[in-house]
């Protein structure tokens, strides 16, 4: 049973996978901080399907690219709990999960969020008969060079992610099939989380929580800032 949490964005969610089955899922897109409401709305999850603490035998999460601030807090909840147990722990791509929690089955999933600078952090996963292969993997470009590659894409291409519509506003008069899917299609979700590591289970992979760390891509503000005067 498979505990997963998702705090790259703004929302956070919760989500609770027995199996093949998804059990619940919790989400929220109020504002709070995530140090506010994920363990809550773990705790709540758990209570709701009728589990408790004990019932969970391995922990995921969302470990990158997003906001940094976002995924410390995903990152140290999963390990905390893991750790607490002794359990397994599995750090995901954020953007991967997203494009699994889409649920498309023949196109290109490209799942954005805004990273500021005028970049994106972005992949690029073809979608065949339900499953994904990666075209381009997880990175931080400009707007103006995922423009350049999705233009080659000649199936429809679904935006995810909370930099979907701003991609979509930024690229949508120079590349054809651009397609926004439903708000509850859109975002970042857990049970993508939880998917993704379920197949990582399947595969044999041990779940170290101690290595796990964030997978920010590229260096914070603070770091570039500390680089630059080392450098002058």
């Amino acid at each position: 049973m498979i505990l997963a949490f998702e705090t790259s964005a703004k929302a956070a969610s919760v989500a609770l996978l027995e199996q093949d089955r998804l059990l619940g899922e919790a989400y929220q897109n109020t504002g709070l901080t995530h140090s506010q409401t994920l363990l809550k709305m773990a705790e709540d999850l758990l209570k709701n399907c009728g589990k408790t603490v004990a019932d969970v035998t391995a922990v995921a999460v969302a470990n990158g690219p997003g906001s940094f601030t976002g995924v410390r807090i995903g990152v140290a909840a999963a390990k905390g709990f893991a750790w607490g147990r002794n359990l397994p722990c599995y750090g995901v791509s954020t953007l991967e999960a997203m494009a699994q929690g889409l649920g498309v089955y023949d196109g290109f999933v490209v799942p954005t969020m805004d990273a500021r600078r005028d970049q994106t952090y972005t992949a690029i996963f073809r979608a065949e008969g339900g499953r994904l292969t990666s075209v381009l993997a997880d990175c931080a470009i400009s707007f103006a060079e995922l423009g350049e590659k999705l233009k080659i894409c000649e199936k429809p291409i679904f935006l995810v992610g909370d930099g979907a519509l701003l991609c979509y506003n930024k690229l949508s008069v120079e590349v054809e099939n651009l397609i926004l899917p439903s708000e509850h299609r859109m975002h970042q979700r857990a049970s993508g989380v939880a998917l993704l590591a379920q197949r990582q289970i399947a595969a044999g992979a041990e779940g170290d929580g101690a290595g796990l760390r964030p997978n920010y891509l590229r260096l914070s503000q603070a770091e570039r800032e500390r680089l630059a005067r080392e450098n002058r």
